[in-house]
């Protein structure tokens, strides 16, 4: 299963010398790799929201029947308390028991991050301000069928409410007809107000737009297949979304205090999620570039996901050679990874060079599986080389701010001239006109 191209080891991971091959140029391939929206998909998606915002329940319905073949009615689309009681009798206590510290940890984190409403007391009795406020409503989709993350409904979830939203909305597809057990117990962890078994681009429509059963949102947050991206993007302005995320991906940076093994772990960690996940290692050591290789090889044999693993790392693998730590850290920059990892001796030296991660795990015992579980930290990071502008979600992304302005008679005299002089400037006589009544007036 070696890699295509020149400069390519026989092993496993493709190997790149940055001295002989430009190296931003030969991983663009890699992280470009995401799923794009065809025509065909566009064309689904606009049919199916444009029909769920004219007809509202009948269509989700339809399309729940038609898309997940399970025949749901408006007595059983929404999960019941009772439901949500079984689902605890079905889990096993540990589990929970990681689940809350997960969720307590995640609360305690977001806590830091939350927006304060502010005034300030200028001159002349002027006061200006920012008021801050939460969403009212916000819908999370949650994946169904094969993926079964209870941990992303934790993170979608428990920052809308530290945040303050009042009414949290979750919208989950139930092709074999029941919801995971763990996917309701962490909603229920997390303060969900109500769940429905509807997924797919139906889903997205439904919590846009509203209908007789499902309330309408504010904004709409959680990863789904290339129907439900879709979806996102056609309500987007109805609704506000939080990204668009692309395939899982990590970054590592070592030197030679690195771990071959820790090293080799992390990037199938990252492997396993599914075929188009990235796993990148650069580094200025070639024993570690070795090493590292040969523990993929070994450790992937022991996965009970290592065909998809091997796909990933044989199309979207590799291990770039650099002459040192800057350099692996200009690398780094101009992919803009979902996941960095700093392995090496120093990292907070590193650190300093490091512009563009969703996240950044420091040292040799911060394996990224600490942050997409139970750091604290949130894991609904950017992807595809979107951490050069956008940020890990946070509680930000379910408030909303407001400007205060009050001016006094004397604070007014003070400007108005200037007022009057820019509304002049562009052609706005009504603008400057306010100023001018209010000055003639004693």
């Amino acid at each position: 299963m070696g890699g295509v191209g020149s400069n390519v080891t026989e092993d496993f991971m493709k190997i790149i010398d940055s001295q002989q091959k430009d190296i931003v140029a030969e991983l663009k391939r890699i992280i470009n790799r995401g799923e794009t929206a065809t025509e065909e998909a566009a064309a689904v998606v606009r049919e199916v929201v444009e029909r769920v915002r004219k007809e509202g329940d009948p269509a989700v319905l339809a399309y729940t029947e038609k898309f997940d073949r399970v025949s749901l009615t408006l007595k059983n689309i929404r999960v019941t308390p009772e439901e949500i009681t079984d689902a605890y009798s079905k889990v096993e206590p540990k589990k929970v028991d990681a689940l809350k510290l997960a969720a307590a940890n995640i609360k305690t984190f977001h806590e830091k991050q939350k927006l304060s409403s502010w005034v300030s007391q200028e001159a002349h009795g002027v006061i200006l301000g920012q008021l801050a406020r939460p969403l009212r409503s916000v819908g999370v989709y949650v994946p169904g069928g094969k993926a079964v993350y209870p941990s992303s409904v934790l993170m979608n979830v428990i920052p809308a409410r530290v945040a303050g939203v009042e009414q949290i909305v979750m919208c989950s597809p139930v092709p074999g007809g029941v919801l995971n057990p763990y996917i309701l117990v962490a909603a229920d962890i997390a303060g969900v107000s109500e769940i429905y078994k509807i997924g797919g681009a139906q889903a997205v429509a439904a919590m846009a737009y509203g209908t007789a059963t499902i309330p309408k949102v504010d904004k709409i947050v959680g990863p789904g297949n290339i129907y439900v991206a879709t979806a996102k993007r056609y309500v987007f302005g109805q609704v506000d979304i939080d990204m668009i995320a692309g395939p899982s991906e990590v970054l590592v940076i070592a030197d030679d205090s690195a771990d071959p093994s820790f090293v080799a772990a992390d990037l199938l960690s990252q492997a396993e999620h599914d075929e188009l996940a990235s796993a990148i290692l650069v580094t200025a050591s070639r024993s570690i570039a070795e090493r590292v290789n040969a523990e993929v090889d070994r450790q992937m044999a022991t996965l009970v996901r290592k065909e998809i693993a091997a796909r990933a790392i044989d199309r979207f693998g590799a291990i770039v050679l650099v002459k040192d730590l800057a350099e692996a850290a200009e690398v780094s920059n101009s992919i803009a990874p979902e996941h960095l990892e700093l392995s090496v001796e120093k990292p907070f030296e590193l650190l300093a060079l490091i512009k563009n991660a969703g996240a950044i795990f420091l040292g040799h015992y911060t394996p990224e599986s600490v942050g997409d579980y139970v750091a604290g930290p949130n894991h609904v990071l950017p992807t595809g080389g979107t951490a050069r502008f956008f940020s890990p979600l946070s509680t930000d992304d379910f408030m909303k701010k407001s400007s205060l302005i009050f001016y006094t008679k004397e604070g007014l005299d003070k400007v108005g001239e200037a007022v009057m002089q820019i509304a002049d400037v562009e052609g706005l006589e009504a603008h400057g006109n306010t100023i001018r009544v209010r000055m003639t007036k004693k």
